[in-house]
């Protein structure tokens, strides 16, 4: 595990870890085509420098989030933004993570995806990549 990421979960409580280290593992097998680092703040992990799919504590819990999420049609991912097409599902226990539905949403991430890295050049336009 990168050192910043062991950080941050270092930071957390016990319990955070936990969920964090589950997600990790999971998002790193998942995603291992993509690279993954701390991004604003947390661990993010990307597809050809797109973001992708990554995890924050917040005062709800842990958050998991998928950046083109609102497309995978999955209403476990019941968060959703409302200027992109992210969402999000939130966990305050490891015992509250489905292994199958997370693979699952992986496996959706890897082909569904928003063109976030060249947003700001679009000037806050998403394309669709894939």
């Amino acid at each position: 595990m990168d050192t910043e990421i062991q950080n941050y979960h270092n930071s957390l409580s016990e319990t955070d870890q936990g969920i964090c280290n589950l997600l990790y593992q999971e998002l790193c097998n998942g995603l291992n085509d993509g690279e993954h680092k701390l991004w604003h703040g947390h661990p993010v992990w990307f597809i050809d420098g797109n973001p992708i799919a990554g995890y924050s504590k917040q005062k709800a819990g842990i958050r998991l989030m998928f950046w083109s999420g609102a497309d995978f049609e999955e209403n476990d991912l019941n968060v959703r933004g409302k200027k992109f097409k992210d969402a999000s599902i939130f966990y305050t226990s490891v015992s509250e993570i489905d292994i199958n539905k997370l693979k699952r949403w992986l496996e959706k991430s890897k082909n569904i995806h928003w063109d976030y890295k060249n947003i700001v050049k679009r000037k806050g336009t998403l394309e669709r990549l894939k």
